[in-house]
């Protein structure tokens, strides 16, 4: 078994549906029900179930945090965002806080959306639990150390009470780690950040996140395209439009979705899944752009189709 499910898929910094557009979802979801039989509980869910996502759902606001779902006992994620703290406290509801249990952590790179969730991931405080923070960049101690440090925060890193390990992995170089092939790949972004390849039982997902793309520079497509390559899932940074993305937010260390089609095409990929969402954009408009990259697909597809979707907090895909 291999698959994800999303607990943080904003980018920067986190973000809360406010009053205002609440009442947007209502006012909209209200003027859809006009003239229809909902005198009844059934009718009412039947109904909500017909609203489009932007109205019915929510992409949700907080910052980077993938859960693997790997089929073992051991649990894997991918970045620390403020989403951790969700992952935490749902695996403390299914197991409980007196079973010991061991998590692997894989960090993309350490800005503070990607790291700020640790000071409220409940497990990290529960002796005989066991977690191991993996990534490329040398300083990953004292960068998740630094951020507990007075006066940043008021519990100090030496405060939780589990077992913790920190593991330097190498870049283009696989590596054995919780039952999967895990290889790096450095990507452009500022201090650098790097994605990750998860392979198992014939089944890969790729999670690259907080990278721009220099098409135009020799051997830069063809990389990302290996590294991509035939791959079930590819969870991708499209952070900005193509037109931000080479224009006024060029050498900002983020992609676009278009981007994200082309590399995945040309690595003949199954499923692209838009990740790192900018927080000034709302539901409406992930949904365009959702929509606006399954129509890009779809007019520039060759003989493989590439399924589109854009991630939420709560969504889960299965391989």
């Amino acid at each position: 078994m291999l698959g994800v499910r999303f607990w943080g898929t904003r980018g920067s910094l986190p973000v809360a549906l406010d009053a205002a557009g609440v009442r947007a979802k209502l006012a909209a979801a209200l003027r859809g029900a006009r003239g229809l039989a909902l005198d009844s509980d059934a009718a009412l869910d039947a109904y909500i179930g017909t609203l489009p996502f932007d109205v019915g759902g929510t992409f949700g606001g907080n910052t980077s945090c993938v859960e693997l779902i790997t089929g073992d006992r051991d649990h894997v994620a991918c970045d620390l965002g403020s989403g951790l703290r969700a992952f935490g406290q749902a695996v403390i509801a299914r197991h409980g806080p007196a079973s010991p249990q061991t998590y692997h952590l894989f960090v993309s790179h350490l800005h503070w959306d990607h790291i700020m969730g640790l000071p409220f991931f409940g497990p990290a405080y529960i002796p005989g639990n066991r977690l191991v923070f993996y990534g490329g960049h040398a300083e990953l101690e004292a960068a998740l150390r630094r951020q507990m440090a007075p006066p940043s925060f008021p519990v100090g890193f030496d405060v939780l009470h589990a077992s913790i390990e920190f593991v330097h992995l190498a870049a283009d170089v696989p590596h054995d780690v919780a039952g999967m092939r895990v290889t790096l790949k450095r990507q452009h972004h500022a201090g650098d950040s790097y994605g990750y390849r998860f392979e198992k039982n014939g089944r890969t997902i790729v999670y690259s996140t907080d990278s721009e793309h220099k098409l135009d520079e020799p051997g830069e497509r063809a990389g990302f395209a290996r590294f991509f390559q035939h791959a079930d899932l590819v969870v991708f940074d499209a952070m900005y439009s193509l037109a931000e993305a080479t224009s006024v937010k060029a050498d900002w260390g983020h992609s676009s979705n278009i981007v994200g089609v082309e590399l995945c095409q040309a690595a003949q990929v199954k499923e692209l899944c838009l990740f790192h969402h900018e927080p000034a954009l709302d539901d409406a408009a992930l949904s365009k752009m959702l929509a606006e990259t399954r129509r890009f697909e779809e007019i520039t597809r060759g003989p493989v189709p590439l399924r589109v979707s854009a991630a939420y907090d709560g969504l889960e895909i299965l391989l």
